[in-house]
């Protein structure tokens, strides 16, 4: 039997293949970048044409450096930038439009209408979500109303509507395959996590043609045969998540309780609720977690929109650093107790704030305030956001006891450290850290008989190191009091 699995992780600024044993570790990775626009403010595109040329290309990279043929590969598995939005012309293939990106805040008017035209409560009630930009719903629809002819050519079925695996798997198998899975679904704001179908309702209020829509299938299950040319062979797609639910999954946070936090272009933390959608009263987000077998489980989400994203814009729009790695060594000099507050609300406040239009800001600036001061403040605030997450979290009635860590800035022991002190809980950290794309490889494992249980999953967690909290309460207090003065200075209200 193919002991190989093949993932494919499209992020916001890269995309990676990693190719996977039967033993969950990695064989060989290839990653690309490709480039972002930003229009206007608060506008975020990609071009979907190049997202799939540098995905075929990291794929075909990662088995040449693996020594693996795509013949020796059980399945693969996808993972992607949950919310962004394609549509294409299911003829051609050619998208009509450049792919709008979740972090885009283009339909924040459109949003605040519906909002205030009292449609919010339905909303939740379906999905989960919020009346937000950050969904899918308002970027079709704005497509549909933009470009030329594109609604009457939705109405007459010439056009599809995908998340960025949609996008993905039509293109691998040579537009035979039109679909989805439940996670990717549930963040589109139009499909009912409770009856787990795309819902008449919604797609009345956002304007959005049932016939452009995916069909939706678990998160394990045979979604369609790559184009022999692709890869060399046929290989079969046999699992989809969205990157936090599959992060989830390779965090093999599979019990009630149990959550995970990735820090990658953004900050995701997911809490388990198992089979209850449990409803935050204090502005998260209920999703579903995974689908298996035809059966929903539910987590409680909390967004960030800018983690590793504050690192690369000191590196790149500051040039206080040149690598990301300097961080470290500037806040080991300044320590913990620093005065100094980056707010990095460039595109707005995520959960639990929703604020659109916030605007980023430093602030506790003087005369001796230095490079060191405003790099270590960047770092603090991924992990006062991740405070404001898990005390809304608490605030709802859920338990977290410790917390699984992974994505990039996982590795810098510095942040995690005082993540562990900023919110008095554990932080535990596996011994492979990328977690999402090794979550996408178990659904494609699961699907193909590789794997052939979650508790066969989560033998293979390990633990790499856990950082315990060692900071006094009054320092947390006044720490996190400064960080929660310094949001409020920045928020609409």
């Amino acid at each position: 039997m193919s002991r190989y699995l093949l993932a494919i992780d499209q992020g916001t600024t890269s995309s990676r293949a990693i190719v996977f044993d039967d033993k969950g570790i990695q064989v060989a990775v290839a990653q690309q970048e490709f480039r972002q626009y930003f229009p206007k403010d608060g506008w975020v595109e990609h071009d979907a044409m190049e997202i799939w040329d540098s995905t075929l290309t990291v794929c075909r990279e990662a088995l040449r450096q693996g020594k693996v043929g795509a013949d020796e590969l059980a399945g693969i598995g996808i993972t992607n930038q949950r919310e962004t939005t394609v549509i294409w012309d299911r003829v051609t293939g050619e998208p009509i439009h450049r792919a709008i990106v979740w972090q885009d805040r283009r339909t924040a008017s459109l949003c605040t209408k519906l909002r205030q035209d009292g449609h919010e409560p339905m909303v939740v009630d379906r999905t989960g979500l919020l009346i937000d930009p950050y969904f899918s719903a308002t970027k079709i629809a704005w497509i549909l109303d933009t470009v030329e002819n594109a609604r009457q050519r939705a109405e007459a079925g010439e056009l599809a509507f995908g998340t960025i695996d949609s996008w993905l798997l039509w293109n691998l198998t040579g537009g035979k395959r039109h679909r989805t899975d439940a996670t990717n679904a549930s963040r589109t704001a139009l499909f009912n996590i409770h009856t787990q179908q795309w819902d008449p309702e919604l797609l009345r209020l956002f304007r959005v043609p049932e016939g452009m829509l995916p069909e939706v299938l678990d998160c394990a299950a045979e979604y369609g045969v790559t184009e022999p040319e692709c890869l060399g062979a046929p290989v079969m797609v046999a699992g989809i998540a969205g990157d936090q639910h599959a992060a989830l999954i390779g965090q093999a946070c599979f019990g009630p309780g149990m959550a995970k936090s990735t820090y990658g272009t953004g900050c995701f933390l997911m809490l388990n609720t198992g089979q209850q959608a449990l409803r935050s009263e204090n502005r998260l987000l209920t999703t579903v977690a995974y689908r298996l077998n035809g059966q929903p489980c539910y987590a409680i989400e909390g967004s960030i929109f800018v983690a590793g994203a504050a690192m690369q814009w000191l590196r790149d729009g500051l040039q206080l650093i040149s690598h990301a790695r300097e961080s470290s060594a500037h806040a080991a000099e300044v320590g913990v107790n620093n005065p100094v507050y980056l707010v990095p609300a460039f595109t707005g406040l995520g959960a639990p704030h929703w604020d659109p239009n916030a605007r980023g800001a430093i602030l506790g600036l003087t005369r001796d305030t230095g490079i060191a001061e405003i790099v270590t403040a960047g770092l603090q605030s991924v992990c006062y956001q991740t405070k404001d997450l898990v005390r809304a979290i608490r605030n709802d009635g859920a338990r977290l006891e410790s917390l699984r860590v992974d994505g990039g800035m996982a590795v810098n022991d510095w942040v995690m450290q005082f993540l562990a002190d900023i919110l008095n809980v554990p932080v535990d950290r596996p011994r492979v850290t990328e977690t999402t794309a090794l979550g996408a490889a178990y659904l494609a494992g699961l699907q193909t008989g590789v794997f052939d249980s979650l508790e066969q999953i989560t033998s293979l967690w390990a633990c790499e190191r856990q950082f315990l909290p060692d900071m006094t309460p009054g320092l947390r207090e006044s720490l996190y009091a400064g960080w929660l003065d310094a949001v409020e200075r920045v928020c609409n209200h």
